[in-house]
């Protein structure tokens, strides 16, 4: 009787997960999808050959065109998602395009790129052909027109697959850049979508398509998961959960005010903007009262519980989906919560416990919790904790005078971006520091992705290397 139960359970594991397969992942081909995947690499192809030159106008002319209608298209999509800040999601979209733009031009993108000055080595760049790009419900336009332009500047064709939530508004951006290339003479089909539905199926049978070379997955984990699990080389992001470590001899007033810019900016939906704060005790109450000025109201305890109850789901202690990218007077409005008229971040102070539960966790809103240190080694042993939940390999923030303490946290973070005395939303994409402008942020393998870059088009490429016998280099110039 044992051995036949073990038997038929083992049988019925074996069939479950066939027996929950989306059947166009488990069939056989999709004409439609194949239809899709020639047209992108007839796509690529009619731009392989073109000189730098043409292709940096190209990327100019679909950067402007985004920008052009930066504002409109903000509009459409928090209309459409119900997230974030139009006005701010409009100044992400040009950063998006201009700024990125900017970042490309000149640059060598395919061809000989590189090698030593003797010529026993030579680096030669070749795109990496057809790349499906994953674009997610936060930043729908920035990441798609982003991953648009590197693309092109690789020389790849890109297909794009929306979230649900966003699907409209992906497809204007689309329906844009497919119009500008086609009034520069390269292929519309540089440029196509998934199917809108049923786009979940379709997306999985892409991440497994033979034509299908890389996949650049900007999203959730779960979708992130999939890509690397797909079998198709991918290169993905990973979950955001950045410390704020306020120090000692911070600016006060400075660091406060990019904190409410950073974690305020598009309603807190960036996710390496700041989503706690680390404060030496020295400097708390100053650094509280600054914040006050710089327009986040800071709760006391009762206000945070019923915050709380409001604001993260009894089951699991995630934040709501009806709270992500919300206003934080709207927010404190829902929650019961008095705050002053134009608060624009809502702090709430919390014993070093609640470091483990939901307020110590990614808060894709304007919605900070804010711990206090007991000096150096304490700062730099809780902002490690954070980063431990949740956060691993994205973003990590240091405000200090100290170049001491900025190398100490740099050296002791497990984060691929470390920030010093800037904002976090701003800071990790890339604007205003020196980081090259990006909507897709590895993590590394602290965060179990494949890199810590800001991804750029140096990532969808493929460089070969052609080596000489360095003696036989030598015998020939001598």
């Amino acid at each position: 009787m044992v051995r036949w139960l073990s038997r038929a359970a083992a049988g019925k594991a074996r069939a479950f997960p066939g027996d929950r397969e989306e059947p166009v992942v488990a069939g056989g081909p999709d004409p439609v999808l194949d239809a899709l995947v020639v047209r992108s690499a007839a796509a690529q192809q009619g731009i392989s050959g073109w000189p730098e030159d043409r292709v940096d106008g190209l990327i100019a002319a679909l950067a402007a065109e985004i920008a052009g209608h930066a504002g409109e298209l903000a509009a459409a999509t928090v209309a459409e998602t119900g997230m974030g800040c139009v006005a701010d999601k409009a100044d992400k979209n040009r950063f998006a395009s201009l700024e990125v733009a900017r970042s490309l031009a000149g640059k060598p993108g395919v061809g000989v790129i590189g090698g030593d000055e003797r010529g026993t080595l030579i680096e030669i760049a070749e795109p990496v052909g057809v790349v499906l790009g994953l674009i997610p419900v936060t930043n729908p336009v920035a990441t798609l027109v982003f991953k648009t332009l590197i693309c092109v500047k690789a020389r790849d064709a890109l297909i794009v697959s929306c979230h649900r939530d966003a699907a409209a508004v992906g497809a204007s951006t689309a329906g844009l850049l497919r119009g500008v290339l086609e009034r520069h003479g390269a292929p519309a089909d540089l440029v196509q979508a998934v199917p809108r539905r049923p786009a979940r199926r379709a997306t999985a049978a892409l991440m497994r398509h033979p034509g299908v070379s890389l996949i650049l997955a900007t999203g959730g984990t779960a979708l992130v998961k999939a890509a690397y699990s797909s079998g198709t080389p991918a290169i993905g992001v990973g979950s955001g959960n950045a410390p704020a470590w306020i120090c000692a001899d911070a600016d006060v007033e400075a660091a406060a005010r990019m904190v409410v810019a950073g974690k305020a900016f598009d309603h807190g939906i960036i996710c390496g903007s700041e989503n706690n704060l680390v404060v030496d005790r020295s400097v708390r109450d100053p650094f509280v009262a600054a914040l006050r000025r710089a327009g986040a109201a800071v709760l006391g305890a009762a206000d945070g519980g019923r915050l709380a109850r409001a604001v993260f789901d009894d089951r699991d202690g995630r934040l709501r989906r009806g709270v992500l990218g919300q206003a934080a007077t709207s927010i404190a409005a829902a929650a019961g919560v008095e705050v002053p008229a134009g608060t624009r971040l809502l702090v709430v102070p919390v014993p070093r416990r609640a470091v483990s539960g939901p307020y110590g966790r990614e808060k894709l809103a304007p919605l900070l919790s804010l711990f206090t240190a007991e000096g150096e080694d304490d700062g730099l042993g809780l902002c490690r904790q954070i980063l431990g939940n949740g956060g691993a390999g994205h973003t990590a923030i240091i405000h200090t005078r100290s170049r001491r303490l900025q190398l100490a946290f740099a050296r002791a973070m497990p984060a691929s971006r470390i920030l010093v005395n800037g904002p976090g939303a701003h800071g990790c994409i890339g604007l205003g520091n020196g980081l090259i402008p990006s909507l897709t942020l590895g993590c590394g393998t602290y965060g179990r992705t494949s890199t810590t870059d800001n991804v750029t088009y140096t990532n969808l490429v493929n460089i070969k290397r052609a080596a000489h016998p360095q003696a036989a280099v030598s015998a020939r110039t001598g």
